[in-house]
C-alpha cells in the first residue's frame, strides 16, 4: 500500500546551501498495518510524514501508494488521492477556529464533490458519538480542551473513509490519561482494519504498533524496543 524506495530530501538553507533532512529511507507498509516512527525533534519524521501523505515531494527517490508512483503525478491528482484515500492528523490538530465541531469533521467531505456513500452529516454524527463529542458539535474549537480538539482531528481525518491514517504527534501536550485514550482510538481504527502510521517521540505510544522505526541522522531503522524508555 505504501511503498519508499530510497527517499531523500533537503532544505534550501536561508544563507545558500543545502540541509539534508532525509537520506535514502526505505520503507514498506502493508494494507492493515500499524506502524510508528519514533525519533527526537527535528530529525526528519514530520517531512517523512508529509511525503508520505502527498503534501511534500521528495528531492528524490520512489514513493508509491496504493501502486500509484506519486511523484509522476500533477497536483490535482494528489490533491485528490489525499482526499479520498489519506486521512490526516496534523501536529495541533489545525481545526478552523471560525467552525463549529460539526463543521470541522465535515470539511474534507464537503471538498470532495465525488464521493458518494452514506449521508456525510450521518457519519460524522456516528464520529461524535463515538469520540464523545456529540455535546459539543456546536462548538467552536477554543472552547474545547486540547484532548477534545484532538479527537475532532481524528473524527474529520476519518470523514472521507480514507484506507490510510497518518498520525503527526498524536498525542502531544496531553496528559497521560488523555494520550492513552487518544492511542486507544488510533489502534482501535487499525483492528477495523485501517492502515495507521504515526510518528511520535515518546516511546510508550510508539511500542504499541507491531511495527517500529526510529528516525536518526536521516536514516530509518528498526527501533530497539528493549531501550526506549
Amino acid at each position: 500500500m505504501i511503498e519508499l524506495r530510497d527517499v531523500r530530501h533537503s532544505y534550501r538553507r536561508p544563507g545558500g546551501g543545502d540541509l539534508p533532512v532525509l537520506a535514502g529511507v526505505n520503507l514498506s507498509i502493508g494494507g492493515g498495518d500499524a506502524v510508528s516512527i519514533i525519533g527526537s525533534s527535528g530529525g526528519g519524521k514530520t517531512t517523512l510524514l508529509n511525503i508520505i501523505g502527498c503534501l511534500l515531494r521528495p528531492t528524490g527517490g520512489d514513493v508509491f501508494i496504493d501502486g500509484a508512483f506519486i511523484p509522476s503525478m500533477g497536483e490535482k491528482e494528489l490533491a485528490l488521492l489525499r482526499n479520498e484515500r489519506i486521512g490526516f492528523i496534523f501536529q495541533g490538530s489545525h481545526l478552523i477556529p471560525t467552525l463549529t465541531v460539526l463543521e470541522n469533521i465535515l470539511l474534507p467531505a464537503w471538498l470532495n464533490k465525488r464521493r458518494g456513500g452514506r449521508d456525510k452529516r450521518a457519519r460524522a454524527h456516528e464520529f461524535a458519538e463515538r469520540f464523545g463529542l456529540v455535546e459539543r458539535l456546536k462548538h467552536l474549537p477554543h472552547e474545547l480542551s486540547l484532548g477534545q480538539r484532538r479527537r475532532v482531528a481524528i473524527a474529520r481525518a476519518l470523514i472521507n473513509e480514507p484506507a490510510i491514517l497518518l498520525a503527526d504527534e498524536p498525542t502531544n501536550d496531553l496528559d497521560p490519561p488523555r494520550a492513552e485514550q487518544i492511542g486507544d482510538i488510533l489502534f482501535d481504527l487499525n483492528k477495523e482494519g485501517l492502515t495507521l502510521l504515526l510518528v511520535t517521540h515518546k516511546s510508550e505510544l510508539a511500542r504499541r504498533a507491531p511495527q517500529c522505526y526510529e528516525i536518526k541522522d536521516g536514516s530509518l531503522r528498526v527501533a530497539e524496543l528493549s531501550q526506549m524508555g
